[in-house]
């Protein structure tokens, strides 16, 4: 059988009865827009991340969008974003009508360089967005101190990091505001699209509570243009059968993690993930750096192996951000990991046998 890079039906058979009832529960109360299981969400997603406020929205890119929104940013602002990131992390940025600056990352992590996010402050940035990528965080301590130095809002993308820890404490909670991804392959994933912003800011749950709901507090009043962003009940109540789930999932994935790292201790021309110091790993994905890449890739695949790349193409090389004017070689690190990354399968029930199928494999493409 084939192997995916994410197996999300081995989730659904565990959840699967809570789900169906939950969502009978729904379709009898008719509750289908900002229902009781939106509430319940919000409030076990906060405490489960450390935050007071957790404000569900229809999807990650309007969480970063909304979240950049309620603090203010604009036209005529900047905020500083990774090249070696998903593209929605710049696309936010550029939605508020703000300009995303980007900057390179470290060459371990690949997780943004605190160095060159300070090498690209202008009069004009007004935010810095950390990406904690693959499932751990970025160094918060050297962002933060670069944002309380230079006046900076920091905002984090925290799509791929459900969980993680940075120092004992978890990703969501490590900044003014955040958004998050609830997309159905992330470690806590729905059956759809859906998003959500954590904040202890009383004024910003605020703000984020009327701009996903057409700028509305109060139904047909709309003191400030808004959006239709709104969490969808009936995915509330998978995330909520998940979460209860999730500190086991993550658990999991460490232990697959270590799993990898001793089976391809001996495998030559793989360099393997590591975690950065003080950090909490939930490895959303396993990636190691190889040779050849696509030709490594294209066995992988035709052996049955669902590998995949995180990311092939950098965010100033990609067309909707040519107006930036970058050309290649402007940001190396981001770009030399672009050609050598590759995505391992990873999810919370891999087994053993699988694993080391996944390894053989590699070594054989190798």
């Amino acid at each position: 059988m084939p192997l995916p890079l994410v197996d999300l039906k081995a989730q659904l058979t565990e959840i699967g009865d809570e789900v169906r009832a939950g969502w009978d529960a729904v379709l009898a109360k008719t509750a289908f827009i900002l229902g009781p299981d939106v509430a319940e969400l919000e409030k076990e997603y906060a405490t489960f991340c450390g935050s007071k406020y957790a404000i569900g929205v229809a999807n990650g890119t309007d969480a970063f969008e909304l979240a950049m929104r309620a603090i203010g940013l604009g036209p005529g602002d900047e905020a500083i974003v990774p090249a070696n990131t998903f593209i929605a992390t710049a696309l936010a940025v550029a939605r508020t009508g703000a300009k995303p600056v980007l900057c390179d990352v470290d060459p371990v992590h690949q997780l943004i360089d605190p160095d060159k996010a300070r090498a690209v402050v202008t009069s004009r940035t007004k935010a810095i967005v950390p990406v904690h990528l693959f499932g751990q965080c970025a160094p918060m301590e050297a962002i933060d101190a670069l944002a309380e130095e230079k006046g900076l809002v920091v905002i984090e993308d925290a799509a791929q990091s459900q969980g993680a820890e940075r120092n004992g404490k978890r990703s969501g909670a490590l900044s003014l505001v955040s958004g998050t991804s609830f997309y159905p392959g992330k470690n806590l994933g729905a059956f759809g699209d859906a998003g959500a912003v954590t904040t202890s800011d009383d004024a910003i749950a605020k703000k984020i509570r009327a701009l996903r709901n057409y700028g509305s507090e109060v139904k047909y009043h709309h003191p400030e243009t808004g959006f239709n962003s709104r969490l969808d009940t009936l995915q509330a109540v998978v995330l909520r059968a998940k979460l209860k789930r999730l500190d086991k999932w993550n658990a999991q994935r460490r232990v697959a993690a270590a799993r990898y790292e001793s089976l391809l201790a001996g495998v030559p021309g793989v360099v393997r993930p590591s975690a950065l110091e003080g950090n909490t790993h939930v490895w959303h994905l396993y990636v190691v750096r190889v040779g050849a890449r696509d030709a490594v890739l294209k066995k992988l695949n035709d052996a049955g192996i669902g590998a995949g790349i995180h990311y092939p193409v950098p965010v100033h090389l990609q067309g909707a951000f040519a107006h930036l004017g970058h050309k290649e070689g402007d940001f190396p690190v981001s770009e030399r990991a672009a050609k050598e990354i590759l995505s391992l399968p990873m999810f919370p029930k891999i087994t053993p046998t699988q694993q080391k199928e996944v390894v053989d494999a590699l070594h054989a493409a190798l």
